[in-house]
């Protein structure tokens, strides 16, 4: 009953009408931290530990798997339950009930026979009894008080003696089994109370967090309220950026090559400057260095004209020097080239408007995006703020409208009343237990009573014996044993058929709990009974939905029920409340979002106002395409450069002339000419050098503007032509940005509402209300208190009760037989001479 009303007070709890699921955005930003569920720590232990005494009920398990080895009959007990629903009491003798009823006793046969051959027990011992009390009394069956003496009495009476002793131990074992589950089931019966009050507890946690689950889930709406806000209060950086990361594609390009353009004007005025004065330094250098190799020249051929040169030892030196005077002279003439002032002037003209400084401007009108989205965007921001307003507004009334308050006030005074009701009605159970205990106890004590006069039989017995005493003069002591013995079977036979009854009737109720509930519930196959179709119920397919919400064609069954709560999975999952109270419909984010939709698709943004390169810098580029430079005959430059400076290396020419010298005779001649070489390495050093360091320079200048000139039109054109084509998006085409980034915005920020709904989902089917403590008032019920305390006791009872009192047969007769050993006769044999030796 209680297990039925908590399902009943969490179906209420999470109740809402059926409907279909809700549309999913698949764009995800940033994952929300919505925390963790609080939920509530269960105290129900179920482990049962039962100590050495385990071992006796494994012992009685395997004995009724031998009594009963049939599997659980599912068949048989369906069978079973639909005649006991749908027939009337004179189906009764219908076939199909009567092949039942054999199937029934064929499953049974071993309870059966068992249970026949104690009823057996029952009836022949009183009748047996009472036969022997009556042979006795006419002096038969052992009543006669003589004894005949035989040469094998000393054997059967040890014999004798010894079979009792064995047989009371073995009646003293089962005994104590007995008295030690009687004790054992006290003792769980007495500790059950804590058991049920954490049972009581943990559903008393149960419901206190339901509510505080439920309203943490309204709580956590903050979160992605919160995140949208943000986001919200920061749409230029996000949206803006956005936008301007799509646009930048083809305008950050664009003004790129502008300023690269804007670089290469003011290389190229560098490089018609250095052109310039390259050959100003060159033409005057050039100028020096012909007047020094002129004199040069002179000084050497009045040199050669001495009368030196005509002696015939030096004459043929002089004439060779003489024909190579020719070759010091200038190669390179600078002052033909076309000068370069005009373009240089005109490139000076261009750089008179910053060109970069316009890109520059360009640049930051185009960066200053995100300001304009955020400033034209204000408006229609505190519009869509008001949207989610609206959205946590409805979200918190859905959740809030949950009957969670007077249901949980409900179930709290039937768990107030449930637990009074056990806290006054316990006690009593206690006391019905102290009476079960008592009457378990005296037929322990019977038994004791039994084997205490069999105890004091044997004792008394062998020790009073004496071999040389003969029957009628057999000691007191003696006799007394034979006397405990008699008692021991009177009692056996009065009380034996009255213990037998008692196991009989614990045997078929244990046994039968064990086998067709115990076991089936551990295997949960008494789930597969419970969840038959139409079984309880000839109308109702599912029996558990039938009775729960009135729908019998819900495939909901007690195992899975049991199952899921077991995992501790939400009551929702649990009872598959999808089928009649789906959640999704209230808690769908898409009939929200069509309203913030139509917020999100009013944003204007307008960037016209952006403009990347004025007319001006326009004017400017082509400027420069006509500044000229694609005119200079960079052939004639390049071909001037390549020339050496002079005629002849005048470092070789020196060397050379050195060498001459040296040929000629020691003397003035010789050293005249070695101070010409001299002379010659110094022009070479003082003029030569710098000139092709300048020509170097005038090369790589040339060079230069060669590159920028080549097609110097058709890259301005292009250049141009890109930033037309960059402005005329931002100008025309920029809409179709926007619209595509604000939709990407605007999921963003439903996504964020999106996560928060399905956790929410996540949260009530799977989290809130999880149903731990639901499976455990039913492992608490069956498998512990029924199965663990009371089956295994009740059967470990009738167990140890059974085996002494079945050994009770035995027992009687050996003690009948020795009792002839022991007491005092009133006659005896007369010896003969065959017994003179006993």
């Amino acid at each position: 009953m209680a297990f039925v009303l908590c399902l009943l007070l969490l179906l209420a709890l999470l109740g809402s009408p059926v409907s279909q699921g809700h549309s999913v955005h698949k764009t995800t930003v940033g994952t929300l931290d919505l925390g963790y569920l609080p939920a509530g720590n269960y105290e129900t232990n179920l482990y049962v530990d039962s100590g050495p005494i385990e071992i006796l009920f494994r012992i009685v398990r395997a004995f009724l798997s031998v009594v009963q080895p049939n599997p659980f009959p599912e068949d048989l007990i369906r069978k079973a339950v639909q005649q006991r629903f749908e027939h009337t009491k004179n189906d009764y003798q219908k076939p199909e009930f009567i092949v039942l009823t054999l199937k029934v006793a064929h499953y049974e046969i071993g309870f059966i026979l068992l249970a026949g051959l104690g009823l057996l027990f029952v009836v022949l011992i009183p009748l047996v009894g009472l036969c022997f009390c009556m042979c006795r009394c006419c002096n038969n069956c052992g009543g006669e008080m003589h004894q005949r003496q035989k040469k094998n009495g000393d054997c059967r009476r040890r014999c004798f003696a010894t079979s009792l002793f064995v047989v009371s131990l073995i009646m003293s074992i089962g005994v104590f089994c007995a008295f030690v589950t009687n004790q054992h089931l006290t003792t769980q019966v007495q500790g059950m109370r804590p058991l049920i009050k954490s049972n009581f507890k943990d559903l008393r946690t149960l419901l206190t967090d339901t509510p505080e689950q439920i309203n943490y889930l309204v709580s956590q709406f903050d979160a992605p309220k919160n995140q949208a806000l943000l986001d919200l209060d920061n749409i230029g950086p996000l949206l803006g950026r956005r936008v301007q990361a799509q646009l930048g594609k083809r305008v950050l390009p664009a003004l790129d090559a502008v300023l690269t353009m804007a670089g290469a004007i003011r290389e190229t005025r560098e490089a018609l400057e250095n052109v310039s004065a390259s050959m100003e330094i060159l033409q005057e250098g050039t100028n020096k260095l012909s007047a020094n190799l002129t004199n040069a020249k002179e000084n050497l051929k009045n040199t050669l004209n001495d009368a030196a040169c005509s002696e015939a030892q030096a004459s043929s030196t002089c004439n060779v020097i003489k024909n190579s005077l020719n070759q010091l002279s200038i190669n390179a003439n600078f002052s033909r080239l076309p000068p370069v002032t005009s373009q240089l002037a005109k490139v000076n003209e261009v750089l008179k408007i910053d060109l970069a400084r316009l890109v520059q401007k360009g640049y930051a009108a185009f960066n200053d995006t995100p300001n304009m989205v955020q400033n034209q965007t204000k408006n229609i921001i505190s519009d869509v703020k008001s949207v989610l307003d609206s959205i946590g507004t409805n979200i918190t009334v859905v959740i809030k409208m949950l009957p969670i308050q007077k249901m949980i006030t409900d179930f709290v005074i039937y768990l107030t009343q449930t637990e009074t009701y056990i806290d006054n009605y316990f006690p009593l159970v206690e006391q019905y237990d102290f009476y079960r205990w008592l009457c378990c106890l005296i037929a322990c004590c019977l038994l004791i009573l039994i084997l205490v006069f069999y105890y004091l039989g044997l004792m008394c017995g062998t020790c009073g014996y004496k071999k040389h005493k003969t029957p009628t003069n057999r000691g007191c002591v003696s006799n007394t044993g034979g006397n405990f013995l008699m008692a021991g079977v009177g009692f056996s036979f009065l009380f034996s058929w009255a213990l037998m009854i008692i196991v009989v009737s614990t045997f078929v109720l244990g046994g039968n709990v064990e086998k067709l509930v115990c076991e089936p519930f551990k295997e949960k196959s008494i789930f597969q009974v419970l969840d038959t179709p139409y079984l309880f119920n000839p109308q109702w397919r599912n029996y558990l939905s039938g009775l729960l919400f009135k729908n019998p064609d819900v495939n909901l069954t007690f195992k899975q029920v049991y199952s899921d709560c077991k995992e501790n999975k939400g009551i929702y999952t649990s009872l598959q409340l999808d089928k009649f109270y789906n959640i999704s419909k209230f808690l769908a984010i898409s009939q929200y979002t069509q309203d913030l939709t139509i917020q999100f698709e009013s944003i204007k943004i307008n960037l016209s106002t952006i403009v990347l390169l004025d007319e001006v810098g326009k004017e400017n580029l082509w400027n420069f395409s006509f500044s000229g430079i694609d005119g200079i005959d960079f052939a004639e430059y390049l071909a001037e450069v390549n020339k050496s400076i002079t005629k002849v290396d005048l470092l070789s020419f020196a060397n050379d002339l050195e060498a001459r010298a040296e040929q000629l005779p020691k003397g003035a001649l010789e050293n005249a000419l070695k101070g010409h070489a001299s002379n010659i390495r110094m022009i070479h050093h003082q003029r030569v050098i710098p000139l092709e360091q300048e020509m170097s320079t005038l090369n790589q200048s040339i060079r230069l503007l060669q590159k920028t000139a080549t097609e110097l039109m058709v890259k301005v054109s292009q250049v141009i032509a890109t930033v037309e084509s960059a402005q005329l998006l931002i100008n025309n085409n920029a809409s179709f940005i926007i619209i595509e980034e604000t939709k990407k915005y605007m999921d963003a920020i439903i996504d964020y509402f999106e996560q928060y709904i399905q956790w929410v989902i996540d949260s009530l089917t799977m989290d809130v209300a999880a149903c731990k403590p639901l499976a455990n008032v039913i492992d608490t019920a069956v498998e512990i208190f029924l199965c663990s305390y009371i089956t295994n006791s009740v059967n470990a009872f009738w167990f140890g009760l059974g085996g002494a009192t079945m050994f009770l047969v035995p027992a009687l007769i050996f003690a009948v037989k020795l009792s002839k050993f022991y007491r005092r006769m009133d006659s005896e044999d007369v010896y003969d001479d065959a017994m003179e030796q006993w």
